[in-house]
């Protein structure tokens, strides 16, 4: 994992190597990570990685190059890399067209962040987890360690985000595929409440082996827990809050956003990256704000604004990535008691998770997918026996909206676990959601 200096310096040696009126943009991800796969509770697979990769795009005027280049950290090679890729960039650019939405930010604002966070050792760790686990099958996956995102151009702005976060996702599982699966992550383990969740899977687990049973299809009273809320609303990140799919009427709110449906009045959804993981500037360089604000009191809001977006629209870009989907994606809680959500649901489904998920009737927000792992039934406040697999079908408009009861007052946070090419700094946080009614078709 480079330093912050390392990178400026890089940047600062290509610039001088620019030609007329030629302009640099460097955007970097750059890593240090532990990680370790679990199986039956014992560690199957322990290793770690340090990576950095740089993408170069090479301006003037309305055309421009780009490409991605994987660094070594011996500063000697990694220049004369760089040197390499802008001679191939100034060629390949005599073939290419102007670009008509392509924009600049000469807004020169620097930023530095490093955050404080105490992460564990990772074999204490990994020691708590074993210990945690006792004699069940736990499969999962952890990994804890820095990362950073770095922006510079030849301009004069220097950007870096660095943080430390750990994320273990796993799985109790008693048979097949007859499991209670979950998530713990942050900036800081917390003993206990790590134990707080293995104590609760371990609750469930224990009911999950008693004789499923099979409902038929109708609406159910149900409790959403954060991460079967985050399969539904995970659907509406793709390309619901962008300016372009809402302009282009794509956004699956298209019936909120021209005042046809409505949400509780006790939802809020925003891009949060003062809380979140991802840093505060996006790969162009455009400052995020602390917050935008997506939709408030069930209403729409402001949409994701990129750079491109921007020029084409006649708006201004608020600092969303190209594909102008959120990277720190948060609802706001609500008042209730995560303990007491058995209670509260008194008679109906607590879903611990949703499976496949997508859309079934995109423009209608209508979602459908499958329960699967600890899905419970529920009388009285009491788990009575886990429940087939069922599939559900509704709309957001319902399931957020005109059924909803209310939300739990601690969000959850969700890290992505994706490390396609790089390890993600997405992430969302969300509460539980208590549903009046839920619908089941199958």
């Amino acid at each position: 994992m480079i330093d912050q200096q390392y990178f400026d310096d890089l940047v600062t040696s290509a610039t001088t190597r620019l030609n007329g009126d030629e302009i640099l943009l460097v955007s970097a991800h750059t890593e240090s990570t532990a990680f370790a796969r679990f199986n039956d509770a014992r560690v199957r697979q322990a290793g770690s990685i340090e990576q950095t990769t740089i993408d170069v795009d090479l301006i003037e005027g309305k055309r421009h190059t780009e490409a991605t280049v994987q660094l070594s950290g011996d500063a000697v090679n990694d220049q004369a890399r760089v040197d390499r890729v802008l001679e191939r960039l100034r060629e390949q650019r005599a073939a290419v067209p102007d670009d008509p939405y392509l924009v600049i930010n000469t807004e020169v604002t620097s930023s530095h962040h490093v955050g404080d966070n105490e992460l564990p050792d990772r074999d204490q760790a990994l020691s708590a987890i074993a210990q945690g686990a006792g004699d069940k099958d736990l499969v999962g996956i952890y990994t804890s360690g820095g990362m950073a995102s770095a922006f510079a151009n030849s301009l004069g702005q220097r950007n870096w985000f660095e943080t430390s976060t750990f994320n273990f996702d796993w799985t109790f599982y008693l048979r097949a595929d007859k499991a209670v699966k979950n998530s713990y992550a942050g900036f800081a383990w917390d003993d206990a409440a790590f134990n707080r969740k293995l104590d609760d899977a371990a609750v469930k687990l224990t009911a999950l082996a008693r004789e499923p049973i099979d409902l038929a299809p109708g609406d159910y009273a149900a409790y959403l827990t954060p991460a079967a809320l985050e399969e539904v609303v995970g659907l509406l990140t793709w390309s619901s809050f962008g300016a372009r799919a809402q302009r282009t009427s794509q956004s699956a709110l298209l019936r909120l956003l021209n005042g046809q449906g409505e949400l509780d009045p006790s939802i809020r959804m925003s891009e949060d990256t003062a809380n979140g993981v991802a840093p505060n500037f996006q790969e162009q360089g455009f400052m995020r704000p602390d917050e935008v604000v997506m939709i408030d009191g069930g209403k729409a809001g402001d949409p994701l604004v990129s750079p491109r977006s921007a020029i084409e629209f006649g708006l201004s870009p608020n600092g969303a990535a190209g594909d102008e989907s959120p990277r720190s994606f948060a609802i706001a809680g609500g008042d209730l008691d995560a303990d007491q959500a058995l209670a509260d649901l008194g008679t109906g489904l607590y879903v611990g998770n949703l499976w496949y998920t997508n859309f079934s009737d995109r423009p209608a927000c209508r979602v459908t997918g499958m329960t699967r792992f600890a899905t419970f039934w529920v009388e009285g406040g009491e788990i009575v026996a886990p429940v087939n697999v069922l599939r559900f079908d509704d709309t957001v408009y319902n399931m957020l909206g005109s059924q909803l009861n209310g939300l739990t007052s601690e969000p959850e946070f969700v890290f992505d676990n994706a490390t396609y090419g790089q390890r993600s700094n997405n992430s969302v946080r969300l509460p539980g959601a208590l549903l009046e009614a839920m619908r089941f078709t199958l």
